[in-house]
């Protein structure tokens, strides 16, 4: 490219960042060159400057510089999804239809790609593309040791769309988890500020009270004495581990959570070690009016956790009077 460009921003790409429309439409800019040429001016929105994370809309014209060859390489080709993780991840489909798809993410799975990690769920979702090769979205995030319901966006429409719900706190989330200690309070609200943190073992998060607002509600269904309880939660902010950190921080762990919990966060008699949190059901605005809801049972160790403490993995309790089972 070397001449000045004007681009229309099209229909499906409304409430998009701008960083992210440049990602899209070239993808070998980087997002320094980009900070560069929005501080000189180089890049403007309707002609006026603009920063990377404004919003765009539907008809707004964008002034692109020239970029040269460097900003638009050829794609990185994705390695093939093998036959079993294929088969694995359509038969995790719990709901679809023309704009999303919600699947039962198994714990243990990174949602996403790093310097560590090959196997990832968005890795594989050429195995839920549609007739026209188009894969579905990411529009949410689990960690990689929580199990549960999953958001896929059907196309950039619906991407958008559910990004506006999720940014603007239309989406309820219901999660369990099992936490280590007594809970003497049946129900009420976790409100403490977290911020990102280095540490000798890594980034973690932590209590900070100039950090970001951090709000979980929280309901006891079932209790093992003074050992453990059985807790309902519902997250109203959408921080990194923050039901872990939040449950941790009142004393009760959730159990197999060593990061947060450290010793305090397991249970002698319990056979599984891996972290008892499950995103159980999702209420998500559909186009055109109304909800839906979509719940994912629970997986094989929380089953057998479950079944230990004689706790019902089907119960349908609706704490919160917000989730639809």
């Amino acid at each position: 490219m070397t001449a000045v460009e004007t681009r229309e921003v099209a229909r499906d790409e409304a409430d998009i960042r701008l960083d992210r429309w440049f990602k899209r439409h070239y993808p070998g800019l980087s997002h320094g060159r980009l900070e560069k040429l929005l501080r000189t001016g180089q890049v403007r929105v309707d002609g006026g400057r603009v920063k990377a994370g404004e919003r765009l809309r539907p008809g707004q014209a964008i002034r692109v510089p020239p970029l040269g060859e460097a900003a638009t390489p050829k794609p990185r080709l994705r390695p093939p999804v093998s036959a079993h993780d294929a088969k694995d991840l359509r038969a995790r489909v719990l709901f679809e239809d023309k704009d999303v798809i919600v699947i039962d993410k198994p714990a243990g799975l990174a949602v996403q790609g790093g310097s560590k990690t090959s196997r990832h769920l968005d890795g594989m979702l050429e195995a839920l593309a549609d007739k026209g090769g188009e894969r579905p979205r990411l529009v949410h995030r689990l960690d990689k040791d929580t199990s549960g319901v999953l958001v896929l966006a059907c196309s950039a429409a619906a991407a958008n769309r559910l990004g506006k719900a999720f940014r603007g706190r239309q989406v309820n989330k219901l999660y369990w988890a099992l936490v280590v200690g007594e809970h003497e309070r049946d129900q009420g609200r976790i409100d403490l500020a977290l911020a990102k943190k280095a540490g000798a073992r890594g980034e973690r998060m932590e209590r900070d009270g100039d950090g970001q607002a951090a709000v979980t509600d929280f309901a006891v269904i079932d209790r093992v004495g003074r050992q453990a309880a059985w807790l309902a939660l519902r997250p109203r902010t959408g921080r990194t581990h923050q039901l872990r950190v939040h449950c941790a921080a009142i004393g009760t762990p959730i159990l197999g959570d060593g990061k947060y919990g450290g010793g305090a966060a397991f249970l002698s008699g319990v056979p599984s070690k891996a972290l008892h949190l499950h995103a159980r059901a999702i209420e998500l605005p559909r186009r055109g009016g109304g909800v839906v809801g979509v719940t994912a049972p629970l997986p094989g160790h929380m089953a057998e956790t479950w079944k230990l403490f004689g706790f019902d993995a089907n119960d349908t309790n609706d704490p919160f009077a917000e989730v639809i089972f």
